[in-house]
């Protein structure tokens, strides 16, 4: 990708302004449109197809795409007439090309990229249509609100497809049903610290920033309406999820989408709504940017199925070769005008270390040495119609940490940053999380030890746990109630090629290192470190890990008395 001479006058510390921005903006799209077909009415990218077939994925293509053109073109240049091809597709997709929506269907999540496409540059396009175009699109984005999204952040594509066909002068009962039902959930989910949660139950994730607040919170600043998603309160905690190296925290679903991990700091700055600087936003924007520009997430000037390059332990079912382009929301801070405080404040980098417990999504954010760890006693991704099934074990949700320079191991690998029990030759596994509060340095929580066995639980097996940290040490707390005789604890620790050890404290009598050789999005290869012991009842088991360092000579088993007094013992 061809990018402007870095300016380190206005931003000292990665070059990047507007312009690089948009010349980034251009140079995807280039590319993408390199696979139209010939009606454009898709970009058709090469690539494994998603579980939606190709047809669906070419959709994909184009409406993700449509979102990066939209941002770019909002201040009325379009030197590449990007927005007469989409006039184009648009005119054949709805004249019958595109699938129609339905059902917890993808069309239903590509709609809302169209529609606010749409409605960003509605003077110089949708007003420019026949009516009888724009006829057929409101009849296929209606569909929209006819039809049942997944039960999360999916009732905010209605609720966007709504949005704009009240822009466009199309509004009714019907939009706004469908925004109000939206609102309604929204509130719902909400826990506190800014965070909401992607659906009843416990899901707390990046659908946070790029979907939950993005698509209400860009609603009413389009609107010119004050917005009300707590979209400040949540950047407080949000933005120390980055590393000093620009790499958002690993965690959660989606990751292929990458530098959309932004989008929500870009919004705040262009909203007001944020405690952060115009240069310090301007500066995690861009750092982002160019953290995945500078690790080959780029394949022949695609974006490619993975992280830094393709990985497919990062991926969904739902994944397809279009799907990164969702990291077009990140280009939502071309909004901001050329002489917005975003882009003419000199760029500002505090890297403050910082320890902060979230005790609404159950928390405990640790920054130390440009290197953020989440210690995750809060969020699992269970619904809670759902069972809890070993066989359902997700990496990217049931660890206890995950960090801004290490990604968890695959499924099928030795876990990491785990706590197991083996019963009778059978693994357990950390399903549906029980929060039992985040305060100063502690986070805490219990959960249920699920197996992969004819009785999935044990009756009267427990495990609660609590991580307190200091500077970069993390204390791992775990107290087993109910073990029955003859149980083995394990406790992994970071899967990394740094310097991190994991070292037992208080009940681990057994010590080793196992290889994960799928690696992480990070390492092609990983060792982790695992303690072990036999249990029986109640044991209370505690450990010292670090990431890229070393223990610390404290008194270990005073601070294990210590939290345990704040904690398990209060």
């Amino acid at each position: 990708m061809k990018l402007p001479d870095p300016d380190h006058v206005l931003s000292p510390r990665t070059g990047l302004t507007r312009e690089h921005w948009v010349a980034a903006a251009d140079g995807l799209l280039a590319t993408a449109w390199r696979y139209a077909s010939p009606d454009q009415a898709f970009l058709d990218l090469p690539g494994r197809p998603s579980r939606s077939g190709v047809r669906s994925d070419g959709l994909e293509g184009y409406a993700r795409t449509f979102l990066a053109a939209a941002f770019r073109t909002a201040h009325g240049e379009d030197p590449h007439n990007w927005l007469e091809r989409y006039a184009a597709g648009l005119a054949a997709g709805t004249a019958g090309e595109w699938p129609a929506i339905f059902d917890v269907g993808q069309p239903m999540v590509e709609s809302a990229s169209v529609a606010l496409g749409l409605r960003l540059t509605k003077p110089r396009l949708w007003d420019k249509l026949p009516e009888a175009v724009q006829d057929r699109a409101e009849a296929w984005l209606r569909e929209a609100l006819r039809h049942v999204p997944a039960a999360n952040n999916w009732y905010f594509f209605p609720y966007t497809v709504a949005s704009f066909l009240e822009s466009a002068g199309r509004g009714d009962d019907e939009t706004r049903q469908a925004k109000a039902r939206a609102m309604e959930l929204l509130q719902g989910w909400y826990v506190g610290d800014g965070w909401y949660s992607d659906g009843d139950g416990r899901a707390f994730d990046h659908y946070n920033g790029w979907a939950l607040h993005l698509y209400p919170a860009l609603d009413a600043h389009l609107d010119g309406r004050p917005v009300t998603t707590h979209l400040r309160e949540h950047l407080e905690s949000f933005h120390l999820l980055f590393g000093a190296d620009g790499a958002p925290l690993y965690f959660g679903r989606s990751l292929t989408y990458r530098f959309a991990a932004a989008s929500a700091v870009a919004l705040g700055a262009l909203t007001g709504e944020t405690p952060l600087s115009p240069g310090h936003s301007r500066h995690l924007i861009s750092q982002n940017l160019r953290y995945f520009l500078d690790r080959g997430s780029l394949s022949d000037g695609l974006l490619s199925l993975g992280w830094h390059g393709p990985h497919e332990a990062s991926l969904q079912p739902y994944s397809g070769p279009a799907s990164p382009y969702w990291a077009s929301k990140a280009f939502v801070c071309l909004l901001a005008g050329p002489d917005h405080p975003l882009w003419t404040a000199t760029e500002e980098s505090p890297d403050e270390d910082r320890t902060l417990a979230l005790p609404g999504p159950g928390f405990l954010i640790q920054r130390h040495h440009g290197v953020t760890r989440l210690h995750n006693h809060g969020s699992d991704h269970v619904r809670p119609f759902e069972g809890e099934y070993a066989t359902e074990d997700d990496p990217l949700y049931s660890r206890f940490a995950y960090s801004t320079a290490s990604g968890p191991t695959a499924k099928h690998n030795v876990a990491d940053n785990h706590i197991s029990l083996l019963v009778r030759g059978d693994r357990s596994v950390r399903r549906r999380i029980h929060p039992l509060g985040a305060r100063d340095n502690w986070a805490a929580s219990w959960h249920r030890p699920v197996f992969d066995a004819n009785q999935p639980t044990v009756p009267g097996l427990r495990i609660e746990s609590v991580t307190a940290v200091w500077d970069d040490q993390e204390l791992r707390i775990h107290r087993v109630i109910g073990a029955p005789p003859g149980t083995t604890a394990e406790l992994t620790g970071w899967a990394t090629d740094l310097p991190s050890p994991l070292v037992g404290v208080r009940g681990w009598t057994g010590t080793e290192s196992r290889p994960a050789p799928q690696g992480t999005a990070f390492v092609a290869t990983a060792k982790v470190p695992v303690l072990t012991a036999d249990v029986e009842g109640t044991v209370t088991l505690a450990a010292v890990a670090v990431l890229n360092g070393s223990v610390a000579e404290v008194d270990w088993n005073a601070r294990v008395d210590e939290i345990l007094r704040l904690t398990l013992d209060a």
